[in-house]
């Protein structure tokens, strides 16, 4: 593991590159509004089955912004040589990859909090007066684990993005997986795709799982996954050329 006196000059560079990146804070931005829009829209739709998935139905697109968030942040590095002169810095390639992964978490997960909070009051607000609503439990483990989940699945594009050195390759693998692939082999496979990352976080937004797992299993599901990815991506760094 890296020292303090060592990581931490890495951890700021890392930093630097995110805020001055226009593209990655509009994905933040985007990670906000699109959860909380939607949510607010599912929610005054009005859903009787599950009132609380509905409110925070919007994360099915926010993390979109998520991923791209993640992808972007790891694939700039393999543009114009950005990645010789990163580890011109920072010979250590362990070190280098804990910064970024760590500069990558810790903006998505205060965003994605922010964003659970909000989708929360908005979308209680939008339920109306007669509608059903979920109890102050199921609401708080949603908003955090929200922020959680969103997370975890910026890491697991920024993972993807090490392995294939291509922010467009890792959008273009993940967009269909999460918004057409995921849902299909849900039908024609029973609970074999509930282990999927985006379907096992997702059931902590869930009032009731309805499957074998649990709101914390789901995301210790997703976290494997996550787990996975950043493995494989620190491990091709370490591998290959610059």
């Amino acid at each position: 593991m890296p020292s303090p006196s060592t990581f931490q000059p890495a951890l700021h560079a890392e930093w630097i590159k995110i805020r001055t990146l226009r593209s990655l804070l509009g994905s933040l931005g985007a990670v906000l509004l699109a959860t909380v829009a939607l949510g607010a829209l599912t929610s005054a739709d009005g859903d009787d089955t599950d009132p609380l998935f509905a409110m925070f139905f919007g994360v099915s697109f926010g993390q979109i912004a998520a991923i791209a968030f993640g992808a972007t942040a790891v694939s700039s590095e393999f543009q114009g040589g950005a990645l010789r002169l990163t580890l011109a810095a920072v010979p250590d390639r362990r070190r280098w990859c804990a910064a970024k992964a760590t500069a990558i978490a810790v903006p998505v997960l205060a965003v994605g909090l922010v964003t659970g909070a909000a989708t929360l009051l908005v979308g209680r607000a939008a339920l109306g007066a007669g509608a059903d609503r979920p109890t102050s439990a199921e609401g708080l483990r949603a908003a955090v684990g929200c922020g959680l989940y969103l997370t975890l699945m910026a890491l697991f594009a920024a993972g993807l993005a090490a392995v294939l050195r291509s922010g467009a390759a890792t959008l273009g693998l993940l967009i269909p997986l999460l918004l057409i692939v995921s849902f299909v082999v849900g039908d024609l496979s029973g609970n074999a795709a509930d282990y999927l990352p985006d379907r096992a976080g997702q059931v902590v937004l869930h009032s009731d799982s309805g499957g074998g797992l649990g709101p914390w299993t789901g995301l210790a599901v997703t976290a494997l996954w996550t787990a996975g990815a950043l493995l494989a991506g620190a491990w091709c760094v370490h591998r290959r050329d610059a």
